[in-house]
C-alpha cells in the first residue's frame, strides 16, 4: 500500500510494549539495528527535503549495498515466541545515487539458527516499491523452530540501490471473528441471470461494448452446452438457434454486454457457459482466443475462455465468484478474437450453482466407484453344526473401518517438521507426502556443485520411515524458465545436457525405491525452458532416463489450470496430445497430473475434465489442491466440491493437498489450520468428509449365516460375540466389482 506524501499515514504505535521491534523508529539513532552485508546510516530527510520520514523523526538508509540481501536487520531471538503468529508491518522506499528506480521486489525475511545449526530463511512478506513513495509492505509469520538465533531484517531490491526503512513493527497477529456463512436462501439455482438469452427479444437487455456492432442472426445450436446441462434450469424451450453477431471490432475486448449489477450474490458461485465462433479468419491467422470476462468494480474476473481454431461453433464453459457488495457495476460481455475479425455468441448462461444438489449426484457415483459389496460368512471346519448353533443363538457383528485405502495427501516443508501441533495433525489424517520445495533443483542444487539433500532425507525419515506414509516425489525438472536457477540459465547447450543428466541419475540414485511417484518435468503446458535448450526430444529422454533408474516409480506429467477450463494453454485437449506426443516418443508416462489450484470450483466442469483424460487409460491425481477464499465457510464447500468430484469419478487414483496450515500456503486464504494450530470451518469439512468415508455396520448374522453389506475400499476390523466367544479379524477390502465373500471360522 503505498503512503501518499511523506508526512502520510502513521501504521501503528510502534513504541508499544507488544511490538517486539526494539527502537521502531529510530527514536535512539541506531540502537538495536545493524547492517545486513551494508552500512546502514540515521536520516532526518534526504535529497533536500524530498524524502521525509512518515511516523517519526528519522528513517535509516541502508547503503553501499553490493547484493540483493543486503539491508536492514535486527536480532529478535529473546523476544520471538515459538508457534505464535506474528503480523509485521514495516515502510519502506528506495534511493538511486543518480536517475530514478525501476519498481522492484522488497521483503521482509526472518532469518532463523536452530541449534542443531541448520540455517532457515522464512519469508515475512513482500511489495513493490519505488524511489517516489513511501510503501507499506506487510506479512505475518510463524517461527516453529527452537532457535539459537533470529533476525528480521528487510532486503530485496538489486545491488547499488538504497534500501530506506521508516519504521517496523512486528507484534502478535489478532485473530479476527470467523466470518458467518453466506445466506443463499433467496437464490434461484439453476436460474439465468441474463436477460434475454435466447434472444426472442432481439436485442433488448444487450449493448455494444465499445464501437462495434450487433446484430441477430440464425444459425447456432440449438442445445444448452454440455457443461451446463447438468446444473442449468431447462424448464423453458432449448435454445432456437439465434445468435449475436458482432461486427466492426477494433479491438479485442470488443463484445456483446450485458449489466448484471443486481442479480450477483456475494460468494455464491457462478457458472458460466456459452456457444461461440469466429467469422472468416484471415490466410494465416493464428487461433482466436475467446473470454467470457466480468467486470467488478472496474476489476476483470475470468467467466471461461476457449482456443477457437477454426470457424465452428464452440463451448466455453468456466466459473466467477464475487465475495462482496459491488461498489459500482458488473458486466458481463465477451470478447478475445482479434481486431477485425467477427465474433459470434449464442445462449450465454450464468447461473448460480446448487452444490448441495450436486452432492446428492456425487453420492450415488461415489457408491459406485468406491464401494463393494462384502459377505461375512460363518463357516467351521466340520459338518457346520457349530455355525448352525451360532446362527440360532444369533452372532452379533460389529464391523468397524479403520482406514480408506484412497491416497489423501498433503504438502510438508522442512521447517514444518519442527512443529508438533502441525506433524501430528499432517500424520494423523494424510497417508501419502510431497515435499514444497526440498526436493527441486534449485533447492538440492542452489549453486553449482554444491548438493544439499538432508532437507529431503529428514522429511523421507518422517513421512516415509516414522509414520509409513507414501511420498511423491515432486519434481526432477522444472520447465518453467523463472522457476531455473541461475546457473543453470548460464550454461552452454552441451553443459547444459551434462548439468541434466547428472541431475537426474544423482536424484534417482540416490533415493531408488523412496518415492512412489516422481513429476518428471513440472509445468510442460506452460514452459519449454529446457525443451528449447536441448531440443524436441528431451522431455521424453527425461522420461525414458527416470524409468531405467528408478523401475518402480510411477512418472507424472504435472501442470496447472487444466481442470477448470480457465486457461487457452492448458486445455484437456492439450494435455491429452503432449502425453500422446510423449508416448508416441517412448516416454512411459505412468500418471496425468492435475495441480488443482482451483478458483470457484464448479462440478460438472471439473467432472467434464476428468471424463475427457480418463480416455488416456492413466490414473489422473490431483497433486497440489487447494482452494482460496476469505470466509472459511466458502473456502470448506469449495473444498468439498473438489474432494468429491475426485472421490467420485473412478479414473483418479489419488488427491494430495498443497498445504493446510497458515502461513505455510502458497495461496492466502486457503489454509484448513490457523498458525497457532486452531482448525477453521473448512479444516473440519475435510475431517467430517474423511469420516463419512468410512464404513460401519452393526447386526447380526441371517439364516445362512452370513452379514452383508456394502463399504468403501480399505481396511477394516471385524469382531463376532457369540455366547460363548468374542471372534476378531482384520481384512482388507480392494476395488472389484464382485462381491467379497470372507470365511470366518466360529
Amino acid at each position: 500500500m503505498a503512503i501518499g506524501g511523506d508526512a502520510g499515514l502513521v501504521v501503528g504505535d510502534g513504541s508499544g510494549d507488544d511490538n517486539i521491534i526494539l527502537n521502531p523508529e529510530f527514536d535512539d539513532g541506531l540502537d538495536n539495528w545493524a547492517g545486513s552485508g551494508c552500512k546502514i546510516e540515521l536520516h532526518d530527510s534526504l535529497d533536500d527535503g524530498k524524502v521525509l520520514p512518515v511516523n517519526g523523526k528519522y528513517f535509516v538508509a541502508a547503503t553501499g549495498r553490493t547484493d540483493t540481501w543486503n539491508g536492514v536487520q535486527q536480532d529478535v531471538t529473546a523476544r520471538m515466541q515459538r508457534k505464535l503468529l506474528y503480523e509485521a508491518t514495516a515502510v519502506v522506499r528506495l534511493r538511486a545515487a543518480t536517475g530514478s528506480v525501476q519498481p522492484c521486489e522488497v521483503r521482509a525475511t526472518l532469518a532463523v539458527q536452530t541449534p542443531d545449526g541448520r540455517q532457515q530463511y522464512l519469508g515475512v512478506g513482500k511489495s513493490q516499491v519505488s524511489d517516489k513513495e513511501w510503501v507499506q509492505l506487510q506479512g505475518k509469520i510463524l517461527l516453529n523452530s527452537t532457535v539459537a538465533k533470529a533476525s528480521i531484517y528487510i532486503e530485496g531490491p538489486p545491488a547499488g540501490i538504497d534500501l530506506l526503512l521508516d519504521s517496523l513493527v512486528v507484534k502478535h497477529a489478532q485473530k479476527a471473528p470467523p466470518a458467518p456463512a453466506p445466506d443463499f436462501e433467496k437464490l434461484e439455482y439453476g436460474a439465468n441471470i441474463i436477460q434475454n438469452s435466447n434472444l426472442d427479444d432481439g436485442l433488448n437487455g444487450w449493448f455494444p461494448l465499445g464501437p462495434c456492432a450487433l446484430s441477430i442472426h440464425d444459425g447456432a445450436p440449438r442445445v444448452v452446452p454440455p457443461m451446463a446441462q447438468e446444473s442449468l434450469s431447462l424448464d423453458d424451450e432449448p435454445l432456437n438457434g439465434k445468435h449475436i453477431h458482432v461486427t466492426n471490432r477494433t479491438q479485442t475486448w470488443m463484445g456483446p454486454a450485458q449489466t448484471i449489477t443486481d442479480k450477483l450474490t456475494p460468494y455464491a458461485t457462478y457458472q458460466v457457459s456459452a456457444w461461440v465462433r469466429v467469422g472468416t479468419l484471415p490466410a494465416g491467422a493464428p487461433p482466436q482466443n475467446i473470454n467470457v470476462a466480468v467486470s467488478v468494480d472496474s476489476q476483470w474476473l475470468n467467466g471461461g475462455q476457449v482456443l477457437a481454431r477454426d470457424e465452428r461453433w464452440y463451448e466455453v464453459g468456466g466459473a466467477f465468484r464475487v465475495e462482496a457488495k459491488p461498489a459500482d457495476r458488473v458486466m458481463v460481455y465477451v470478447q478475445g478474437p482479434d481486431a477485425g475479425v467477427d465474433l459470434m455468441v449464442a445462449g450465454l448462461q450464468v447461473f448460480p450453482v446448487d452444490r448441495k444438489a450436486r452432492v446428492k449426484r456425487l453420492r450415488k457415483l461415489t457408491d459406485k466407484a468406491r464401494k463393494r459389496d462384502v459377505v461375512l460368512k460363518l463357516t467351521t471346519g466340520g459338518d457346520g453344526a457349530a455355525a448352525a448353533k451360532a446362527e440360532e443363538e444369533g452372532v452379533e457383528v460389529k464391523v468397524r473401518q479403520v482406514a480408506n485405502s484412497f491416497p489423501l495427501g498433503a504438502c510438508i516443508m522442512r521447517t514444518n517438521m519442527d512443529n508438533e501441533d502441525f506433524v501430528d495433525f499432517f500424520t494423523k489424517n494424510f497417508n501419502w507426502a510431497v515435499f514444497g520445495n526440498e526436493l527441486k533443483w534449485y533447492w538440492t542444487e542452489p549453486q553449482r556443485g554444491q548438493l544439499n539433500y538432508g532437507d529431503a532425507d529428514d522429511l523421507l525419515r518422517l513421512c516415509a520411515d516414522e509414520h509409513g506414509m507414501c511420498v511423491r516425489g515432486h519434481c526432477i525438472f522444472w520447465e518453467v524458465e523463472p522457476m531455473v536457477q541461475q546457473w543453470v540459465k548460464t550454461l552452454s547447450a552441451d553443459d547444459l545436457s551434462a548439468a541434466v543428466k547428472s541431475r537426474i541419475e544423482g536424484l534417482l540414485t540416490r533415493y531408488k525405491g523412496r518415492f512412489k511417484h516422481y513429476d518428471v518435468n513440472n509445468e510442460m503446458l506452460h514452459g519449454s525452458f529446457y525443451q528449447d535448450k536441448l531440443g524436441k526430444d528431451v522431455r521424453a529422454s527425461m522420461f525414458k532416463t527416470a524409468a531405467q533408474l528408478d523401475p518402480d516409480a510411477l512418472l507424472f506429467v504435472n501442470d496447472y489450470n487444466v481442470e477448470s477450463m480457465c486457461d487457452v494453454h492448458a486445455t484437456p485437449e492439450a494435455y491429452i496430445q503432449q502425453i500422446i506426443g510423449l508416448q508416441e516418443q517412448g516416454a512411459p508416462v505412468g500418471g496425468v497430473g492435475l495441480q488443482g489450484h482451483v478458483s470457484n470450483p464448479v462440478g460438472p466442469v471439473i467432472r467434464s475434465v476428468l471424463d475427457r483424460l480418463a480416455v488416456l487409460g492413466l490414473p489422473l491425481w490431483f497433486t497440489e489442491l487447494d482452494v482460496s477464499s476469505a470466509n472459511e465457510h466458502v473456502r470448506a464447500d469449495d473444498l468439498e466440491v473438489m474432494l468429491r468430484e475426485a472421490y467420485a469419478h473412478p479414473a483418479v487414483e489419488g488427491v494430495m493437498l498443497w498445504g493446510f496450515w497458515e502461513t505455510f500456503m502458497s495461496r492466502d486464504d486457503a489454509h484448513l489450520v490457523d498458525a497457532e494450530g486452531q482448525v477453521n470451518e473448512a479444516g473440519r469439512r475435510l475431517l467430517q468428509l474423511k469420516r463419512e468415508w468410512l464404513t460401519h455396520a452393526h447386526g447380526k448374522v441371517d439364516d445362512n449365516g452370513e452379514f452383508k453389506f456394502r463399504g468403501y475400499h480399505g481396511t477394516y476390523h471385524v469382531e463376532l460375540t457369540t455366547s460363548t466367544a468374542k471372534i476378531s479379524q482384520t481384512f482388507t477390502l480392494d476395488k472389484d466389482d464382485a462381491p467379497m465373500v470372507l470365511d470366518i471360522k466360529v
